[in-house]
């Protein structure tokens, strides 16, 4: 891959973008549409008629049904070919990840084992180990888990007090600590384990088998949602770990947890996708058959409101997390050709696009949240009933904010990213907002001409960045290097940045979409986006103000008072029609359908 043509975190904040050099999920292939039906069968044939089971946690159920996924090859999707795997491409992984996104807590164990349980050890394992642990985990003979957070360690990842020192005989790291919500603990025979040696400031990893000396297990944790799920802690008092065990470079493991956590969020904003579409189903499946009145539910417009609601977010985390995806493979394959260690240079392409993973993982759990929260709501009085299957995906969601570092962490992160890019001149973050400053300075009135569709959807878009721009350069002008402790304001950017990566996305895909199909067959995807634009101006104008009227004064404040004004100013939609068409198209076929 050239150079000039690896698309660079955080880039769509200060260019346009074209939607030629975007994926979009139409794009999907006939051998990745084959992989996810078999997920979609594994899931119909072998998961949804046992979920109670699964909630109930059967002894020995889901190691089972992980040892079934992994002879059907779908614990090797991105496992490569040298070892026993697939060797499939990061979107077709994310692909399948968002078809087994709908197995509720079957998709926790799966995820686990396949992202946080396999990747430390195919990236950063040395030849020996990864020909020692990685087929097993492909095949499902062994099932992996990741030790990282403990009691005082959560969002503080590097201060954990797990110590490993050097036994007499130079042959052993004694290890010693305890590690708190660890998924598939009940049943795994291999963890990665983060722990400092000596006294050292940073982590190293180790790879510790369920059947050293010196591991207990506390019973399972009695948890709000993802029952099914094994969550356990784990102790480990003078575990034995052959020196060959360690994991990477000593110290090398904060650099390793990171990385896998990027990945982790990626692959969390796909597969709230297949959640979403699950609980959409539900939704539009009951209101179909639900009558008061003597009419159907369906037919009223405030459900039709919440239906196509629901569509509109769940379509737009589509978008943009499909559009990373492809982008993130090719970063994958720009910086594997750069150097001769595959893995690290893999999970530096992760590294890479932290920004955007941080975007995913926080807008992915709070649409799915919403769209969780509506099924209930049409469901009426049956939705709060533990006998309906929105139940169960109501409480599976609420995780999704937590997991792969919480929501508030990855909104601080996101910014943090950008500003450290503009600092560093990676970006040309602060160039261009004082372009804007100037731009909003000598402002004239200007009669608004016919624009073409897209040209002026463009136009939205290149107004909502002008308009972050300046808000991110008056606060770092304000604050520099305090910024970081002003976390309400941080977090108020992040939005904004959120809602523009999202229609941005959005517009991208309905573009290229029509381009394929016409205009005559994708009419209803414009509603879509129109709505979705519609509503982000209005976000983006209140996450820019609550940021503004927290430090702006004098003329900083007018300038951005009079940007917001400006650069949030779109043409009205008749959001009640367009709304009402994309229910009506999701009404006719009882499914979600986009």
């Amino acid at each position: 891959m050239e150079d000039q043509k690896l698309i660079a975190s955080g880039e769509f904040l200060v260019r346009e973008t074209d939607p030629a050099d975007v994926f979009i999920p139409e794009e999907i292939d006939e051998e990745q549409m084959m992989i996810g039906q078999t997920c979609r069968d594994f899931l119909n044939t072998e998961v949804f008629p046992v979920l109670d089971q699964i909630d109930a946690q059967q002894e020995g159920l889901m190691p089972e049904l992980l040892k079934k996924a992994g002879e059907l090859g779908l614990l090797a999707i991105s496992v490569p070919e040298e070892l026993e795997g697939f060797g499939q491409s990061f979107v077709t992984s994310m692909y399948a990840s968002e078809v087994m996104g709908s197995g509720y807590s079957f998709a926790v164990a799966w995820s686990c084992h396949t992202g946080i349980g396999t990747l430390p050890i195919l990236y950063y394992g040395n030849e020996e180990q990864q020909q020692k642990y990685i087929p097993k985990l492909a095949s499902g003979e062994w099932v992996g888990a990741y030790c990282l957070t403990e009691p005082g360690a959560g969002s503080d990842a590097n201060s954990g007090t797990t110590k490993a020192v050097l036994s007499e005989d130079g042959k052993h790291y004694i290890i010693n600590g305890q590690k708190m919500w660890i998924t598939n603990a009940g049943f795994c025979d291999v963890m990665t384990v983060f722990a400092k040696i000596d006294n050292d400031r940073v982590l190293s990893a180790f790879i510790i088998e369920r059947e050293f000396p010196g591991i207990t297990f506390n019973p399972e944790e009695k948890k709000m949602g993802i029952k099914g799920s094994s969550t356990r802690q784990i102790f480990f008092n003078d575990c034995k770990v052959p020196v060959e065990n360690l994991l990477g470079k000593r110290g090398e493991g904060f650099r390793i947890a990171l990385n896998i956590l990027h990945m982790g969020r990626v692959k969390l904003g796909v597969n709230v996708i297949g959640s979403a579409k699950k609980a959409i189903d539900h939704s539009v499946q009951y209101a179909n058959e639900r009558k008061q009145f003597n009419c159907l539910i369906s037919q009223f417009g405030a459900i039709k409101h919440k239906l196509a609601e629901q569509v509109i977010l769940s379509f737009a985390n589509e978008s943009a997390a499909y559009r990373a995806s492809k982008q993130l493979d090719d970063a994958i394959s720009h910086y594997v050709a750069k150097g001769e260690d595959k893995g690290r240079n893999t999970m530096e392409a992760f590294n890479h696009f932290a920004l955007e993973a941080a975007i995913l993982k926080v807008f992915g759990a709070e649409m799915l949240d919403y769209v969780v929260d509506e099924s209930v709501q049409i469901h009426g009085g049956m939705g709060f009933s533990s006998e309906m299957p929105v139940d169960r995906g109501y409480r599976d969601s609420r995780i999704n904010r937590i997991f792969e570092g919480t929501n508030e962490i990855n909104r601080l992160l996101i910014l943090d990213n950008i500003l450290k890019k503009g600092a560093k001149g990676v970006l040309p973050i602060y160039e261009e907002a004082e372009k804007v400053f100037e731009e909003i300075k000598n402002l004239k009135e200007e009669k608004a001409g016919d624009m073409e569709y897209y040209e002026e959807k463009g136009k939205y878009m290149a107004n909502f960045k002008k308009l972050i721009l300046m808000i991110i350069k008056a606060a770092s002008d304000k604050f520099t290097r305090t910024i970081v402790m002003e976390q309400e304001i941080l977090s108020s950017i992040s939005d904004a940045v959120m809602q523009m990566y999202a229609a941005e996305s959005t517009m991208l895909r309905v573009k290229k979409l029509e381009s394929l199909k016409g205009e005559d067959e994708i009419k209803v995807y414009r509603d879509i986006l129109d709505v979705f634009v519609f509503d982000v101006a209005s976000k983006i104008a209140k996450s820019v103000a609550d940021a503004t009227y927290s430090f702006a004064l004098g003329e900083v404040r007018e300038l951005l008072e009079k940007g917001i004004e400006h650069f949030t100013a779109v043409a009205g939609v008749n959001v009640k029609e367009a709304r009402r068409r994309i229910a009506d198209q999701m009404i006719d076929e009882n499914r979600y359908c986009f």
